[in-house]
């Protein structure tokens, strides 16, 4: 049997006092690759926000690779980070160094230390995404599908066992969006757990996986017909 790497138990998710989900039960298993859909406004993006403790649990139960949600401490949410990988749509890539001193900015804040080790994860990375040649560039050389792949190689440096992707294409264009789809199956198919928030139902019908659907305060899980 996989193991549970997401489980959370009747959870309700605020933002301030404002109730966004209610009753929130669902497990994902390790392997899986995971849609969240919605409208605009539905509650996807705080639904991601609470899975890397952005956002508390005020009341249900939910663990998340081996951490409590409900008893989170601020000091504990760096390493609840570290073992998540966090693609967001807007990349988030400091402007001011290039794509080598990007990475090695985030080894060094998760701890690394030894230079030799961080250039060969950083080496490793950027070839699993296809950007191996474009280390020495800087973010604004390169276009919004080059940015996005850098990001997807930023969030596999400390190995997480879970990668949580919000709106990974809701910047780039339709045949963009499909290539980073295909880098993030490639990820996947390698035995990383993957949940991805979209709005792209043409990536769900043409990359069919479980999918959950945040409406009416509830999350629940919708068959591919049913979207």
């Amino acid at each position: 049997m996989p193991e549970t790497i997401l489980k959370l138990q009747d959870v309700a998710i605020f933002q301030k006092e404002n109730l966004i989900l209610n009753h929130v039960t669902l497990e994902v298993k390790k392997g899986e690759f995971v849609y969240v859909i919605g409208k605009t406004g539905s509650g996807k993006s705080s639904f991601m926000k609470t899975l890397y403790g952005d956002l508390p649990i005020n009341s249900g139960e939910g663990s998340i690779v081996d951490f409590n949600l409900k008893t989170l401490k601020e000091k504990d949410i760096p390493y609840l980070r570290r073992k998540l990988g966090i693609v967001f749509q807007d990349f988030k890539l400091l402007p001011d160094r290039n794509i080598n001193n990007n990475l090695k900015f985030v080894l060094k804040a998760t701890g690394w230390k030894d230079s030799v080790k961080m250039d060969a994860k950083i080496e490793e990375v950027l070839s699993k995404v296809g950007m191996k040649t474009k280390g020495f560039k800087f973010p604004h050389e390169l276009s919004g599908g080059e940015q996005q792949r850098i990001a997807i190689a930023r969030a596999l440096l400390n190995d997480p066992e879970l990668i949580l992707a919000d709106e990974p294409t809701g910047n780039l264009d339709p045949q963009t969006s499909v290539e980073i789809m295909k880098v993030l199956q490639d990820i996947n198919e390698n035995g990383r757990t993957i949940i991805m928030a979209t709005h792209d139902y043409a990536l769900i019908l043409k990359y069919p996986h479980k999918t959950l659907k945040c409406d009416n305060s509830k999350v629940f899980e919708v068959i591919q017909k049913a979207i």
